[in-house]
């Protein structure tokens, strides 16, 4: 099993991350849109790092606060890849 860390420290961190863990998963952003029950072109937004005015609000209130968010990407061998949200304060 292998593992991969994203330091999430803007908005504009996140879309890089979404878009990795999307096609690690070999999926298209219409497929993660549908199974997440969001629109394509937002998804597209965020990915781009176009709609992150919230969030980047947001994980300045977290830095502000001591606390580092972390996206971790787990890859097992023969699984899909899976995302689990990690924050450490």
């Amino acid at each position: 099993m292998s593992t991969r860390r994203f330091s999430i420290r803007s908005g504009r961190d996140l879309g890089p991350t979404i878009a990795e863990a999307r096609r690690a998963r070999g999926l298209t952003q219409e497929e993660l849109a549908d199974q997440t029950g969001m629109d394509r072109t937002y998804l597209s937004r965020l990915e781009s790092g176009k709609s992150v005015e919230l969030l980047d609000r947001a994980l300045l209130a977290l830095r502000h606060l001591g606390v580092e968010v972390e996206a971790t990407q787990v890859i097992a061998p023969d699984t899909p890849a899976t995302i689990e949200a990690a924050d450490h304060g």
